[in-house]
């Protein structure tokens, strides 16, 4: 989960690196527009249902990398931000985090007898009997 919290304060910075490194334009608003997608899916992924979401963050640093050559950049300072940003995150973006507990199985779990619901189905029927 660390590394989907640096990559949330990397979304962040995005959004508030042009009014801090003085970034104006196109530059700027793509800054304005990656940043809190950045920032939402790292939020999203820190559950361990939704970890895979981290994944998408992947496409947008590709972007970071791909967009001060693609939008034209002019500045010095917003082509040295989203280079290292778009690197930090993809390469947190691809740190799992630790799973502790399982959520189903997804559609193999229909042809298992004792799933985790079932499982846990059972428990809390044995708590009620006194079992």
């Amino acid at each position: 989960m660390w590394a989907q919290v640096i990559n949330a304060i990397l979304g962040i910075w995005l959004m508030a690196s042009p009014a801090i490194l003085g970034l104006e334009g196109t530059s700027a608003d793509n800054d304005h527009i990656i940043g809190p997608v950045i920032a939402s899916f790292a939020c999203i992924s820190w559950w361990e249902a939704t970890r895979v979401v981290r994944l998408y963050n992947l496409p947008l640093a590709l972007w970071l990398l791909l967009a001060p050559w693609v939008l034209g950049y002019s500045e010095t300072a917003a082509i040295v931000n989203d280079m290292a940003v778009g690197l930090i995150v993809a390469g947190l973006s691809v740190v799992k985090g630790k799973i502790d507990n399982s959520f189903g199985g997804g559609w193999s779990a229909v042809w298992h007898s004792d799933t985790p619901h079932a499982q846990a189905a059972r428990t809390q029927q044995d708590y009620k009997t006194g079992r």
